[in-house]
C-alpha cells in the first residue's frame, strides 16, 4: 500500500491539478478569514471550506491515471487497493492542508469571542483541528460516492459532488454541521466544545463510503 500511496501522490504532484482546488480554498479563506478576527469563527470558516476541496481532490486522484496505467496497477495490486490508495492520497493531502491552515488561523486570529471575551487558544486549536478533520472525512465520503466507479456521467458527477458538499454542511444529520456550528456558536458564547462525536461519525461514514466504492471497483476490475 505504501508504494501505491507514493505512486498516487507522485501522479497528483506532477499533474498540477491540485492547483485549482488549492486556489479555491485560498480564495475562500481570503474572504472569510482576516487577521485579528475572533479565532473560533475563523476556524469554522476554514473547516467548512475544506469539505468541498476534499471532494474535489478525491475526484482528481481517482481519475488522474490513464486507463492503461490504471489497468496495469490494478493487475499488479488489485483494483480495490488501487482505488483505496487514490482515496487515501486525496484525504491525506487535504488533511495536511487543513492542519497547516488551522495553525495559520490560530497564529493570525485573536483568542477572543465576538464581544471581546477571552477564549483558550489550546482549546480553540483542538476544536478547530477536530472540526477540520471531520470536514475532510465528510468531503472524502462525498467525493468517493460522486465519482468512479459509481456509474455517473461527468456532468452529473460534478453536480453530485457540489450538492453533496452543500448538504454535508447544512443537513441536520451530517456530522460536519455540528462540528462547524460548535465553532461559530462558541465564538459568540465563549464555550469551546471539541467535536469528538461528529468526528467519529464522519470517520464511520468515510469508512463505509470507501468500503462501498472499493468493492464496486473490485467487481468492475
Amino acid at each position: 500500500m505504501t508504494a501505491l500511496l507514493r505512486y498516487q501522490a507522485a501522479l497528483l504532484a506532477r499533474s498540477q491539478r491540485w492547483l485549482a482546488p488549492l486556489l479555491l480554498y485560498a480564495a475562500v479563506l481570503a474572504v472569510g478569514v482576516r487577521s485579528g478576527q475572533p479565532v473560533l469563527g475563523s476556524l469554522g470558516v476554514a473547516a467548512a471550506a475544506v469539505l468541498p476541496v476534499t471532494a474535489w481532490a478525491v475526484h482528481l486522484c481517482v481519475a488522474q491515471e490513464p486507463p492503461a496505467a490504471r489497468a496495469v496497477a490494478s493487475a499488479a495490486a488489485g483494483p480495490r487497493r488501487v482505488h483505496l490508495a487514490a482515496l487515501l492520497t486525496a484525504a491525506g493531502c487535504t488533511a495536511a492542508l487543513a492542519v497547516v491552515t488551522t495553525v495559520v488561523v490560530l497564529l493570525i486570529s485573536e483568542p477572543v469571542t465576538d464581544d471581546g471575551g477571552a477564549v483558550s487558544r489550546p482549546a480553540a486549536a483542538l476544536a478547530g483541528l477536530l472540526a477540520a478533520l471531520c470536514c475532510v472525512l465528510l468531503g472524502a465520503a462525498v467525493g468517493a460516492l460522486s465519482t468512479r466507479p459509481v456509474p455517473l456521467r461527468r456532468g452529473w458527477s460534478v453536480a453530485a459532488a457540489v450538492l453533496g458538499s452543500l448538504l454535508a454542511l447544512v443537513t441536520a444529520g451530517s456530522p460536519a454541521r455540528p462540528a462547524v456550528t460548535a465553532l461559530v456558536t462558541g465564538s459568540r458564547t465563549g464555550t469551546v466544545q471539541p467535536p469528538v462525536l461528529p468526528l467519529l461519525g464522519a470517520a464511520v461514514l468515510a469508512a463505509a463510503a470507501a468500503f462501498l466504492v472499493c468493492r464496486i471497483a473490485a467487481r468492475r476490475g
